[in-house]
């Protein structure tokens, strides 16, 4: 089975999740304005940056016992063609590390969800009715994801609140450093 989501929003970005194995993890990407090769959008107003990615899985069923293990890839693909900077926009060079800042937050949100999932399918047993089951794993982690990254824009104002810009990026500098190593089952 196979199945891509595509998410993006708000005035700086977001970014949503993939996975590579269920034991592998995918490493970490820190985002440079090299990164969004996109064109600015026209009616963007006020955007700065906009940052796209793709939650990518796919899984294989085996049966296990009494149910099923499934073997998931599922990887975070940065849309460098869909994601831009309007560079016409940015005065100095402060100015586009904050930006860079902001949308390394949407990053890490999306990272921080394809590492969940990676732990969560890794450990759990499937019934006969696996497609549902993983589908409605999915859909829950991506729903809990979704409201954190309107949070963060939210409450940073799209990074225009220096105050609680700087609080989120602890958050995740905390949630980063404490991520388990081992995401296997």
């Amino acid at each position: 089975m196979k199945r891509n989501i595509v998410n993006g929003i708000g005035l700086t970005a977001m970014c949503f999740l993939g996975m590579v194995t269920s034991a592998s993890a995918q490493s970490f990407h820190q985002l440079t304005a090299n990164d969004f090769w996109g064109t600015p959008r026209a009616n963007a107003g006020g955007v700065v940056a906009y940052t796209n990615c793709t939650i990518d899985y796919r899984y294989q069923a085996r049966r296990e016992g009494g149910g099923y293990r499934l073997n998931f890839n599922i990887r975070l693909i940065l849309n460098n063609n869909k994601s831009w900077l309007n560079r016409s926009q940015v005065s100095t060079p402060q100015q586009m590390a904050e930006i860079l800042k902001h949308e390394q937050g949407h990053y890490t949100i999306a990272f921080l969800e394809q590492q969940e999932l990676l732990r969560i399918v890794g450990r759990t047993r499937f019934s006969n009715n696996y497609n549902y089951e993983a589908m409605a794993i999915f859909n829950r982690i991506d729903a809990k994801y979704k409201q954190l990254n309107a949070d963060y824009d939210e409450d940073t104002v799209h990074m225009t609140d220096r105050k609680q810009q700087h609080s989120w990026d602890l958050y995740f500098q905390q949630k980063l450093k404490f991520l388990p190593e081992d995401t296997e089952s």
